[in-house]
């Protein structure tokens, strides 16, 4: 029996992040990404939403031997789908590929609009501009909403748990990505 895969489409898609030795590019239609804001995270974070129209670029990895707990537990706030029909890969059959999304319900209107960690865009921008390169980095840009929400400058004391070291062209990509979208950058107090 094959074993299950993951579909990333944020920080899962920078391998630095994750053990999870046998990834592949893949996309994934059907999908868009959104920032979210709910009250299961003091941070905003990146989710998936059904959007019948849309086909976002991504990573699969293949979760040895189906044991989810790990990645269950760093991706608390999400519900796992199946995605297996919505996947297009290379790695030949039909694995199971699950995706994570946080449902509809668990973004209250009344959430606070929590900030986006720079440190965190970090490490998903340095994974799509390895995987994809410059087009593929701008790609994610495209096809994330939500770029209203202010981004937290935390690089030189970095929140994200699995912050990374960026070049110097890497830290100018995402920065000019960032004004490209008109991103309000916050100082941290």
């Amino acid at each position: 029996m094959q074993n299950p895969y993951f579909f990333g489409y944020g920080s899962l898609v920078n391998r630095r992040t994750h053990a999870y030795e046998r990834a592949h590019p893949a996309h994934v239609s059907g999908w868009r990404r959104v920032w979210t804001h709910t009250n299961l995270r003091p941070l905003a974070f990146l989710s998936a939403l059904p959007d019948t129209p849309s086909r976002i670029a991504g990573l699969i990895a293949e979760v040895p031997g189906g044991d989810w707990a790990a990645l269950d537990e760093r991706e608390f706030a999400y519900d796992r789908l199946s995605a297996r029909d919505q996947v297009t890969h290379t790695i030949g059959g039909t694995p199971d590929i699950q995706i994570y999304s946080v449902a509809l319900d668990k973004h209250p209107q009344e959430a606070r609009k929590h900030p986006i960690l720079l440190s965190y865009l970090d490490v998903v921008l340095q994974g799509y501009l390895t995987e994809y390169g410059p087009e593929g980095a701008h790609a994610f840009m495209q096809t994330t909403d939500g770029w209203d929400t202010p981004v937290l400058d935390d690089r030189h004391e970095p929140l994200y748990p699995r912050h990374q070291i960026l070049t110097g062209d890497e830290r100018g990509f995402v920065d000019d990505a960032l004004k490209a979208v008109g991103a309000t950058i916050l100082q941290p107090d």
